[in-house]
């Protein structure tokens, strides 16, 4: 299932996920502008790689442009390809706009990152030897769809379903959609080492659990969890 579109309408001008969404793809054409060995050398500088981040393994100076903590941080700003990007961009469009909405413009932008952080320790803490990049906004975002889960629930969300060279759109409950990519997300993380390359699922994973945990606290005063009513800004 492919989320387009959701039915619960945002009160407030979602600055921040605008924001987020322009650097990440400001970014992203920056990195395809550089040559190609120049983009690698980017990947392994500014994304998370557990070795160097926990003190196993050191970068080479000449490509060392940040400390290694801080690419917990600049890694979700980098994206692997077209793909890549356009997907993580559907997602925050879709679902951030009202999880920003519960929280405000600095709380959601705190909780974006710390679900970011959230996600990029749950992929490197089981391999903590490993010399593998990991890049992407997909851990935070999964922090929004946990947060979205619970403020959400029973929003209608507009997804295309793939019937072979058909795309059939239909309407699910926010719970079933998020609940599925969830499970999705922990049975292929169960299933794949986190030290091979490839997507990494146990940052999706952890990213939802943070963003669960952290939506209670972090919503604004009077704003309700498990959100039947849907009001209609004018």
């Amino acid at each position: 299932m492919i989320p387009i579109a959701d039915d619960t309408p945002s009160r407030i001008v979602p600055i921040v996920t605008w924001l987020l969404l322009a650097t990440c793809v400001v970014v992203f054409f920056w990195q395809v502008s550089l040559p190609a060995p120049d983009q690698m050398a980017v990947v392994h500088a500014l994304g998370v790689i557990p070795a160097v981040l926990f003190g196993e393994a050191y970068l080479p100076p000449e490509i060392q442009l940040v400390p290694a903590w801080l690419t917990v941080f600049t890694s979700m700003f980098l994206h692997g390809g077209w793909l890549h990007l356009i997907s993580n961009m559907l997602y925050l469009w879709v679902f951030a706009d009202n999880v920003e909405d519960a929280m405000g413009h600095g709380r959601f932008l705190l909780f974006y990152l710390l679900c970011g952080v959230a996600a990029a320790l749950a992929q490197s803490l089981p391999a903590m030897d490993s010399a593998i990049p990991m890049i992407g906004a997909s851990g935070a975002i999964s922090g929004v769809l946990g947060a979205y889960l619970l403020l959400y629930p029973w929003a209608r969300i507009t997804v295309i379903v793939p019937l072979g060279i058909i795309l059939y759109p239909m309407q699910v409950p926010a719970f079933v959609m998020l609940l599925a990519w969830f499970g999705l997300q922990l049975v292929s993380g169960l299933m794949i080492d986190p030290g091979e390359p490839g997507v990494a699922f146990q940052a999706h994973a952890g990213g939802f659990v943070a963003g669960m945990f952290l939506v209670g606290p972090f919503r604004r005063q009077g704003i309700r969890m498990f959100n039947r009513a849907r009001v209609r800004s004018r």
